[in-house]
């Protein structure tokens, strides 16, 4: 289930897309040193608009590289750091993970798997029709996010492109992931 990183990106400002770079810096209970969604507290718009105390849970953002080739099999134009993310993995099953995974990247970095990214409406003010090819229905109906998980920083790091993913499962029972 180990994978490695194929990408990683950061935003200084809160746009959509973020600049590929040859390698990031993850702080300790911050996130991306230099991203605009770094800090101990929620950074999103509208999340900070609801309550600018809650917990950052969103510090980092992780997308499968396989999501990248089924939307261009699909007719889409995306490719890493397109939808936000801040690393871009390949070979690690990032959607089955269950809540509290551990994902040493790299040497030193180590990541807490928060849960799902909500895909909301900037999708398709990017390409159109992207936000209905990253949401799915799984045989029971239910829906499923594809858009990638957030994390959190427990150890901080330089994570670069072709760094090693280690996944350390928590104990039983499983968590399944939710929007965070």
């Amino acid at each position: 289930m180990d994978g490695t990183v194929t990408a990683v990106s950061r935003g200084p400002a809160h746009a959509f897309s973020k600049a590929n770079e040859d390698a990031i810096r993850l702080l300790a209970g911050l996130g991306v040193d230099g991203d605009a969604h770094a800090g101990v507290t929620v950074k999103h718009r509208s999340r900070v608009a609801r309550d600018p105390t809650q917990p950052n849970l969103r510090q980092v953002h992780l997308i499968h590289a396989e999501l990248h080739d089924e939307l261009r099999a699909a007719g889409f134009h995306v490719s890493a750091g397109d939808m936000g993310e801040n690393v871009t993995t390949r070979g690690v099953d990032l959607l089955a993970l269950p809540a509290g995974t551990r994902l040493r990247l790299g040497d030193a970095a180590l990541v807490e798997v928060t849960g799902l990214r909500n895909p909301c409406a900037q999708l398709d003010r990017f390409q159109p029709g992207l936000m209905a090819a990253v949401l799915d229905r799984d045989a029971d109906g239910g829906l499923v996010r594809k858009a990638g998980i957030m994390a959190v920083v427990l150890a901080g790091g330089e994570v670069r492109p072709g760094d090693a993913i280690a996944v350390e499962l928590p104990p039983q029972p499983h968590r399944a992931l939710e929007p965070v």
